[in-house]
């Protein structure tokens, strides 16, 4: 009989990259504020689980976003950690102007999220600017971050779908990753915001936007509002894609996305991958301990449904049960 086990060109070929967006995307909608020793555990936490790109803090306007305005501290709080890389979400050129500040720090950010709101709704809500407004804007916010040494990445939000104007045409998406991708982005993440994309929509726009956009990577940012989350990361997975955001927990939401769930959860994607043969670098059971340590200071249990049920292992039969 011939082995069965991949080669490591294959195990290669077929691992994934996941970004964990927890102490940014996971944090940015609660109600009651996590204080900065926490966000620095946290991230502790998932530097141990394996995460290599944490999404740390968003350079937003605090008065908007109160979550997020001990940024800069939890910038200049982050560990010595060789190999892993640091992301600041910035919504405009003074929170990429913040981002650069924050270079002078003892441990720097390694890249600067940019976001393109795919609705003229939407990007008025969250960020006060139609579509043709976001894409200038983004230009000059990818070249101010690249001048300074920054990867500069950009999410296109509202991808699958807008709170305010339903769904978005699959080809205004394309043209949308075209132009960032010509404007200097070095990574294009969908956004699924809300949480109403499915399988097929999330294969066929995936395929569409590697195609024009290659070799700029693409990476997907997946909400699980109705439990599909993992689906469609299968999906776009099938599609082509090796990158994909999640947030430990299944933490998340977004203040100006009306009906918007949490992030697909970390544990999640590592159950759906690793039971799958497809490597991720992380470890399930530590991402498990860390869901529990961190259900401690939230203070509740998070909503990943991997993270309540744990891994799938065999039981011992009950005392005196027959195989």
């Amino acid at each position: 009989m011939a082995d069965s086990t991949p080669s490591p060109a294959a195990t290669a070929t077929k691992a994934v990259s996941i970004v964990e967006v927890s102490p940014r995307d996971g944090l940015q909608n609660e109600a009651g504020f996590i204080e900065t020793a926490d966000k620095l555990a946290l991230i502790g936490q998932l530097i141990g689980m394996g995460a290599r790109r944490i999404e740390v803090a968003s350079f937003v306007n605090p008065r908007r976003v109160p979550q997020m305005a001990d940024a800069e501290a939890v910038v200049a709080g982050l560990p010595p950690a060789p190999g892993v890389r640091f992301i600041g979400l910035c919504l405009n050129e003074r929170g990429v102007a913040r981002a650069i500040a924050a270079l002078d720090s003892a441990r720097p950010l390694d890249e600067a999220g940019c976001v393109l709101v795919a609705s003229n709704s939407f990007g008025f809500i969250n960020q006060g600017q139609s579509v043709t407004d976001g894409i200038a804007a983004n230009r000059a916010m990818l070249k101010q971050a690249r001048d300074a040494g920054l990867f500069a990445q950009v999410t296109i939000s509202a991808a699958f779908g807008c709170p305010y104007e339903g769904p978005v045409p699959a080809e205004r998406i394309v043209e949308l990753a075209s132009r960032m991708a010509d404007a200097g982005a070095q990574e294009i993440a969908l956004a699924d915001t809300i949480g109403v994309a499915v399988p097929d929509q999330v294969r066929a726009l995936t395929t569409q936007v590697i195609a024009a956009i290659a070799p700029v990577p693409i990476r997907l940012h997946l909400h699980d509002t109705r439990g599909l989350a993992p689906a469609n990361a299968w999906a776009g997975y099938e599609a082509g894609c090796r990158t994909f955001d999640s947030a430990l927990g299944g933490l998340g939401g977004c203040p100006f996305a009306p009906g918007a769930a949490g992030n697909v959860g970390t544990e999640e994607l590592l159950y759906l991958f690793g039971r799958s043969g497809i490597a991720t670098g992380y470890d399930l059971e530590t991402a498990l301990a860390a869901n529990r340590w961190f259900s401690g200071v939230m203070g509740r249990p998070l909503p990943s449904r991997t993270g309540k049920a744990g891994d799938f292992v065999a039981r011992p039969l009950p005392t005196g049960a027959k195989p």
